[in-house]
């Protein structure tokens, strides 16, 4: 498995447009673009920082995970995604190394990445996501 760097960290926020305010006046951090995913249930925008970025996620629905992640932890970090070189082969050797995954194979997350998750009982409780771009 190659992991090329960390690619984002997800914050679940109740409201993008109050949260903004501190990541972009107080932390100087400009949002470069606001993203529906409706398979998903959430509304992302990213924020980048260096080569990485953070990503605020609203749920668009009280049965979406982001909402339910704000209802049993309240807003704060929600996961951390690494930036893998193949993703496909990643998942395969994960399986093969007993890993319970969230997603056995990608789906399409925002900005058309290809993601999976990993379950946080096999992460020691922090949700991982694996993320390849196009162009990497």
């Amino acid at each position: 498995m190659k992991i090329l760097k960390i690619d984002h960290i997800g914050i679940a926020v109740i409201s993008i447009d109050t949260s903004a305010n501190f990541w972009s006046d107080v932390l100087g951090l400009g949002i470069t673009g606001q993203e529906t995913v409706e398979e998903q249930k959430v509304t992302t925008a990213f924020l980048p920082v260096g080569d990485s970025e953070v990503e605020l996620l609203e749920s668009t629905s009280p049965e979406g995970p982001v909402a339910k992640y704000i209802e049993k932890k309240g807003e704060g970090m929600q996961h951390i995604a690494f930036r893998v070189e193949n993703i496909d082969e990643c998942l395969l050797e994960l399986k093969e190394k007993g890993i319970k995954l969230i997603d056995q194979v990608p789906r399409i997350g925002a900005g058309g990445a290809r993601i999976a998750f990993l379950h946080p009982k096999a992460t020691h409780g922090v949700l991982v996501e694996l993320c390849e771009r196009e162009g990497d």
